[in-house]
C-alpha cells in the first residue's frame, strides 16, 4: 500500500478530535496516540508483574487473580499484546493516522478464544487425595480459565470431548488466513497478472509479425497516406477486445480536437454539428435487454387472504367490507372501505357511526399473525381514495424488467431526453420519471435493499436515449465496485471517481460549470438549457449543451471525510443548477441526519427509499415511517416531487450481463465513430486538487501575517473566518513558499520570515521545492 504523503500526515496530525475541542484540550491526534501508548505499556508492566507475583499487593493479587480466573494460562497473552498495541501507537505517532484492520483483530480474538477452549480440554483435572477433593483447573486459574472452559464445556456436552477439540482445531486453523490477511483474491489476481503476461506476450508477437507485414508493403510501392496530426484515437478498455475491430489509421479522417469544459470557456463541452430526436443507429437498440417475459400479476388465494382480513376485523368488533384488490409483483394491497357501528349519543338514542381508521391501524399485527405474513403495511387511509390499504406480501416475489417497463406505451411517449424507468406499482402498472422534473434524486436504503441496482437502471435508460452530444455523466464511486464498470463510455467527463479526497474537487468544477452556463444564458437572454439549445439549434445547428447528471454511490463516506465542503457545493447545486441542465443522483446506506442533514433534503424533493432499518431513518428520508416495513430486493417507497402521496414500486432489474452488453456497444462505438473518450478528468486541471490552493487566499494570509513576528494557524482562522484544516493547509503553503518557518512543535507559534516588500511580487514567484 502507498504511503501517505507528507502534507495528508501533517494535515492529519493537526486535525483536532470534536470531542476535546469541546472540552477545551488542546491536543491533536499525534499526542493523544503517545499518551494512549504510554498508558498500553503501563498497563502492560503492571500486569505483567501482578501475575508474575513480583510486587505482590492487596491491588495487584486481585487482578492477577481475576485475570487467571478469567483466562486461565492465556492471562499472560494480555500483558504481551498490550505493549505491542502500546509500541503500534507510539510508531506511527509521527508518521500520522495508523491504520487499524478491525478485520485481522476480530479475528485474533476468535482465535485467542478458541484456543483458550482448546487448552482447557487438554488440561487434566487433579485427581482428589485423601486429604483433598479433586480440583477443576477453573478454580485454581490454570488451563483456559472461566473463558476456555465455558467454551469448551458448551461444545463438549453436545458433540463430546473429542468432537469439541476438532471443532476448535478447525476454528483455529480457519481464523489464521484472516490474522495473517490472506485472502482469495491473492490467489485470484496472481492467476490474473500470469494470464495478462501470456496474453502481452502473444499481443506483441503478432503486432510484430503486422508491422513487418506493412513494412513489406510499403516496400512494393503500396504505401499508406498518412495519419493528419489532429487525428486522434483513444481506445477505451473494453470487456472483450477481441469482438472490436479498431479502424484502419489509414482510413482516419481528421477530426477537430474535442475540448472538455474549462473555467473560463463558454459551457460547451461538445460542438455536434446536429442533434437527432429519433432513435436510430447511433443510439442502442433496445434489443440489447433480455427479453421480458412478465405475466399478468395476480395473487391465487387472494380471496382466502381478503376473507381472514374481514373475519379477523369482524372478531375485533370492526365491520368492514373488501371493495378492490390490487395485484402487483411484490404485494397485493387490499381497499378496505370501514363500516358503521351503532354507538349511543348524548341524548340516549343508538345512531350509526363510521368505525375510525385508527382502529383498524392499531390491529396491524393481528392481521399480521391471522395471515401468517409479514410485515404488513396499513394506509389510513389511501391518499386520495376513501378506502384504507393493507398491503400483504406475496408468497413470491416477480422480477421487474427493465425491458418490460421501457416498452411500455406510457415510457415511449414520455417527452424528456432524461426519463427513467423506476419500476411497478402495486397494481402492476409501470411507473416512469423524468430526471429534469424530479430535479434531484435522492435514494437511500439499507445494504442489499436495491440501491445500486436502481443506480445501474438508471444509467440504463439515459444511455439508450442519449448520445454523448446530449448527456455526459459524472460518476462517484468510493466504493469501487459498482460503478467503475462503466469506465470507458464515451459519455463520461472523467473516469469514474474512486478516491474520496478527488470528490470536492470534481463538485467545485461542476458548480464553476454551473455559474459559466449561466453567464452565457444571461449573454444569450435565454432562461434555461432548453431555450438555449433550441435557439442554438435555429441559429446554426452548433455549440448546443449537453445535460450533466452527477451520480453519487455512497454519500455517507463523502461526508464522513469533508462534510463541510460537500454539504455546501452539493446545496448550491441543488439549489440553482436545474435550469443549467446539471442534475444530481445521490444515494446512500445510513440515512441519519448527519448524512443527509437539512439543507441537502430540502433541495431533494423527489427521494426513494428501499428497506430501512429503523423508523427513524424512514422519517430522515421521507418525513414519515413505512419504509422500515418494505421487503427488500427492490421494494421501495417513491416520493415525487409533485406529489404527497407514497408510492410504493418494484423496483426494475437490470442485469450485469445486460449492463455489459450497452457498455460494449459505446466502447466499441466509441471506437470506430473516434469519439473522444476522457482518460483524465477535467477538474485534476483546475489546479484546486487541493483545497488551500487559492492564490488569492494566499495573498491575503501573506499580506495579513507580514505584518508579525511571529503567527499561528488560529490566529489565520480568527482573522480570515476559514476552519482549521483550511488554515493548516494555508499555513503549510506558506512555509513551502518560504514565508513562514518550519513547525517548532509544542503548539508554538511560527516565525515570520518574509519582508513586507516581497508580498507583492508573491504571485510571480514559485516555491521552492521542499529539501528532503
Amino acid at each position: 500500500m502507498a504511503r501517505k504523503s507528507k502534507d495528508q500526515r501533517r494535515e492529519q496530525s493537526k486535525t483536532p478530535p470534536p470531542f476535546l475541542a469541546r472540552v477545551g484540550i488542546k491536543l491533536d491526534p499525534t499526542q493523544q496516540r503517545e499518551i494512549l501508548g504510554v498508558v498500553l505499556f503501563a498497563f502492560a508492566g503492571l500486569t505483567l508483574l501482578s501475575l508474575s507475583h513480583v510486587t505482590p499487593s492487596v491491588f495487584t493479587d486481585a487482578w492477577a487473580n481475576v485475570l487467571r480466573l478469567l483466562f486461565g494460562w492465556g492471562a499472560f497473552a494480555l500483558p504481551i499484546l498490550a505493549g505491542i498495541a502500546g509500541a503500534f501507537l507510539l510508531r506511527r505517532g509521527k508518521t500520522g493516522e495508523p491504520h487499524v484492520a478491525w478485520g485481522r483483530i476480530f479475528a485474533a480474538e476468535i482465535f485467542f478464544a478458541v484456543a483458550l477452549g482448546f487448552v482447557h480440554l487438554l488440561t487434566p483435572i487433579k485427581p482428589a487425595t485423601p486429604t483433598a477433593p479433586a480440583v477443576l483447573p477453573v478454580e485454581v486459574g490454570e488451563g483456559g480459565g472461566f473463558i476456555g472452559w465455558a467454551i469448551s464445556r458448551a461444545l463438549a456436552s453436545v458433540i463430546g470431548n473429542l468432537g469439541a477439540g476438532i471443532v476448535l482445531a478447525l476454528i483455529g486453523i480457519l481464523t489464521l488466513p484472516a490474522i495473517i490477511g490472506l485472502k482469495s483474491t491473492h490467489l485470484n489476481d496472481w492467476s490474473e497478472s500470469l494470464a495478462d503476461r501470456a496474453a502481452s506476450a502473444q499481443s506483441e508477437s503478432k503486432s510484430a509479425r503486422a508491422r513487418a507485414e506493412t513494412k513489406l508493403k510499403s516496400g512494393n510501392g503500396s504505401t499508406p497516406d498518412a495519419v493528419p496530426s489532429n487525428a486522434t484515437l483513444v481506445p477505451p478498455p473494453v470487456s472483450n477486445p477481441k469482438q472490436i475491430p479498431l479502424p484502419d489509421p489509414a482510413a482516419v479522417r481528421p477530426r477537430p480536437t474535442l475540448k472538455p469544459m474549462l473555467k473560463p470557456a463558454p459551457s460547451i463541452i461538445l460542438t455536434p454539428r446536429n442533434r437527432p430526436r429519433p432513435r436510430g443507429p447511433q443510439l442502442p437498440s433496445i434489443e440489447l435487454l433480455d427479453a421480458s417475459n412478465e405475466s399478468k400479476y395476480g395473487e391465487v388465494d387472494a380471496k382466502r387472504k381478503g376473507d381472514v382480513i374481514i373475519e379477523t376485523l369482524a372478531n375485533f368488533g370492526i365491520p368492514a367490507k373488501i371493495v378492490e384488490v390490487n395485484a402487483g409483483p411484490t404485494i397485493t394491497q387490499f381497499g378496505l372501505e370501514p363500516g358503521f357501528v351503532e354507538r349511543r349519543t348524548s341524548d340516549g338514542q343508538m345512531r350509526p357511526r363510521k368505525v375510525s381508521v385508527n382502529r383498524i391501524a392499531a390491529l396491524q399485527h393481528d392481521l399480521e399473525l391471522a395471515l401468517a405474513a409479514a410485515p404488513l403495511r396499513i394506509e389510513t387511509p389511501v391518499p386520495g381514495r376513501p378506502i384504507v390499504g393493507i398491503e400483504v406480501p406475496n408468497q413470491s416475489i416477480s422480477v421487474v424488467s427493465l425491458r418490460g417497463i421501457m416498452e411500455t406505451d406510457k415510457f415511449k411517449k414520455k417527452k424528456s431526453r432524461l426519463k427513467v424507468a423506476l419500476g411497478r406499482d402495486v397494481s402492476g402498472e409501470g411507473i416512469t420519471a423524468a430526471l429534469d422534473a424530479m430535479p434531484h434524486l435522492l435514494i437511500a436504503g439499507a445494504t442489499g435493499s436495491g440501491k445500486s441496482v436502481c443506480i445501474n437502471a438508471i444509467i440504463a435508460c439515459l444511455l439508450f436515449d442519449n448520445s454523448p452530444d446530449d448527456l455526459r455523466l459524472i460518476m462517484v464511486d468510493p466504493k469501487r465496485v459498482e460503478l467503475v464498470n462503466f469506465n470507458g463510455i464515451p459519455h463520461l467527463l472523467g473516469p469514474v471517481v474512486t478516491n474520496a479526497e478527488e470528490v470536492v474537487s470534481c463538485l467545485r468544477w461542476v458548480t464553476r460549470e454551473m455559474d459559466s452556463r449561466f453567464t452565457l444564458f444571461a449573454k444569450e437572454r435565454v432562461r434555461n438549457i432548453e431555450a438555449f439549445n433550441e435557439k442554438m439549434t435555429k441559429s446554426n445547428g452548433e455549440h448546443t449543451m449537453p445535460y450533466i447528471i452527477v451520480l453519487i454511490d455512497e454519500l455517507a463516506d463523502l461526508m464522513l471525510s469533508a462534510p463541510e465542503e460537500t454539504e455546501k457545493q452539493l446545496t448550491r447545486l441543488a439549489q440553482m443548477a436545474r435550469a443549467t441542465g446539471i442534475h444530481l443522483v445521490i444515494a446512500t446506506q445510513r440515512p441519519s441526519v448527519d448524512v443527509v442533514t437539512g439543507l441537502i433534503k430540502a433541495n431533494f424533493p423527489s427521494r426513494i427509499s428501499f428497506a430501512v432499518t429503523s423508523s427513524v431513518d424512514s422519517r430522515v428520508v421521507l418525513d414519515t415511517p413505512g419504509a422500515e416495513k418494505l421487503l427488500g430486493k427492490g421494494d421501495m417507497l417513491y416520493m415525487a416531487n409533485d406529489s404527497a402521496k407514497l408510492f410504493r414500486l418494484q423496483g426494475c432489474f437490470v442485469s450485469d450481463d445486460e449492463l455489459a452488453r450497452l457498455v460494449h456497444f459505446w466502447r466499441e462505438k466509441a471506437i470506430t465513430d473516434m469519439s473522444q473518450v476522457a482518460t483524465e478528468a477535467p477538474w485534476k486541471n483546475t489546479g484546486d486538487a487541493k483545497e488551500g490552493s487559492d492564490d488569492a487566499l494566499i495573498v491575503q494570509a501573506t499580506t495579513l501575517v507580514q505584518q508579525y513576528d511571529r503567527t499561528s494557524i488560529s490566529f489565520l482562522q480568527r482573522k480570515l473566518g476559514i476552519g482549521y484544516p483550511r488554515a493548516a493547509r494555508l499555513m503549510d503553503q506558506l512555509e513551502e513558499h518560504g514565508i513562514v518557518g518550519p513547525d517548532e512543535g509544542g503548539g508554538k507559534s511560527r516565525v515570520v520570515i518574509v519582508a513586507g516588500e516581497q508580498v507583492k511580487n508573491f504571485e510571480a514567484e514559485e516555491p521552492p521545492k521542499k529539501k528532503r
